[in-house]
């Protein structure tokens, strides 16, 4: 039985134990924070309330992520709500998808969206049409906006710039449209129920990580939730975590952490490390707010301007977990210092939600959320050296920083891993 040491708790890392240890492999997971689950955990606020770290989403294309999650004894229907994809807005209007069978429901969506003109409509058939008899494929140079160029504003406001910035976290002029096809490929035309929003009716630590955490602790793995591992080392056919030994070691850990250890650690992997250091990353806020009366629905659609309304959605905590008169409003790709964003975002909550009784309960900023999903975006393998692997949504792999990429990586990482 081989020892394995996985070095982050993040999604990809809990899958990697989780998977490592089923295999057989003697898995030590280490995690630096007090708290596993990454950039997807739980926080719990000075008032009382168990936030997260952001408003997550999934979809039901996470087939990885949902097997896992039934996996480690997660109640999925009870922990998820399953809704029909939709971008309604505050004022009815924009896109929403009934109960029918894929390509069925996209083509109705088209049809009943509220406000669009049959403009409107038959440009986004036209180019959807496009996508698929091209096999959902661009060259790698093109941007989402090269490939919407015959798409009418609305459309684009209404629908291209929500899903891009939710699946990429990267503005349409810069993002990668050879993963956003990738995307709408698996989301929209894989089979029904792919597109289907899955919101979370619990915290973030109750969908995964909690769960996970128990799995591997009555499955003999050891957890180390606190400990930051402060340097690795190779030693002949082993590795040597701080003063501990292993056969092999994941890191699971953020990139440039893994880059840090992995230049600290002797090794003669500057490419790698040069790859994984010319990442951008892009940031994500959510901001807290209660006072508030229930919305039309638990997730709604805004009206987003990067400069006065950044916010592109809204979420009724209360219908979704039970957080009566809290909203977390969701800004992607924004740089906006704090203050401002907040003040904005209250601003743009009163004016398209009717929300005026709204208090800051607490605003949560990931400067680095996500990598940067750009055209022909070089990703670092997860195959480090002998025995060192990484995994992690940046990552090669056909996802943009999403669950479900981390999970997959997580799954791929510890299936390379040498027999136990």
């Amino acid at each position: 039985m081989k020892k394995t040491a996985v070095i982050g708790a993040g999604w990809a890392g809990l899958a990697c134990a989780v998977e490592a240890t089923r295999l057989g492999h003697a898995v030590t997971l280490f995690e630096a924070a007090h708290m596993p689950g990454g950039r997807a955990r739980r926080v719990d606020n000075m008032h009382g309330l168990a936030l997260d770290n952001g408003q997550h989403i999934l979809i039901g294309a996470y087939t990885a992520t949902l097997k896992l999650m039934r996996d480690v004894g997660v109640d999925v229907d009870s922990a998820l709500l399953r809704l029909p994809l939709s971008l309604r807005f505050a004022d009815g209007g924009g896109l929403k998808l009934p109960r029918l069978l894929a390509p069925l429901d996209l083509l109705a969506g088209i049809f009943t969206a509220r406000g669009w003109t049959w403009r409107d409509k038959s440009s986004l058939l036209r180019t959807a049409i496009g996508w698929r008899l091209a096999g959902f494929r661009c060259a790698a140079s093109t941007t989402v906006a090269d490939l919407c160029t015959g798409l009418t504003p609305r459309v684009m406001q209404e629908l291209i710039e929500p899903l891009c910035v939710s699946a990429l976290n990267t503005p349409v002029a810069q993002s990668s449209g050879e993963v956003f096809l990738r995307v709408l490929k698996d989301a929209l035309f894989s089979g029904s129920g792919g597109a289907d929003l899955l919101l979370p009716r619990a915290d973030l630590g109750a969908l995964l990580p909690d769960a996970a955490i128990r799995w591997l602790a009555q499955h003999g793995a050891v957890t180390r939730i606190g400990a930051r591992v402060r340097a690795i080392a190779p030693g002949g056919a082993q590795w040597r975590v701080d003063d501990e030994v292993f056969d092999q070691v994941v890191l699971a850990c953020a990139p440039w952490d893994a880059a840090r250890l992995v230049r600290a650690s002797g090794l003669q992997a500057d490419a790698w490390c040069d790859t994984t250091e010319a990442l951008r990353f892009e940031a994500i806020a959510t901001i807290y707010a209660r006072g508030a009366s229930p919305l039309a629905e638990p997730m709604l659609a805004l009206r987003s301007n990067p400069a006065t309304a950044p916010a592109q959605f809204a979420f009724d905590r209360g219908q979704l977990t039970g957080l009566q008169g809290v909203l977390a409003m969701v800004v992607s790709a924004n740089e906006t210092p704090r203050e401002v964003l907040e003040e904005q975002v209250v601003a743009q909550a009163a004016a398209q939600l009717g929300q005026t009784n709204l208090q800051l309960v607490q605003t949560v900023v990931e400067k680095r959320a996500t990598f940067a999903c750009t055209p022909a975006l070089s990703r670092p393998a997860s195959a480090i050296a002998p025995g060192l692997q990484a995994c992690g949504d940046y990552t090669e792999g056909p996802y943009p920083a999403t669950l479900e990429g981390a999970v997959l990586s997580g799954l791929a990482a510890a299936k390379a891993l040498a027999a136990p």
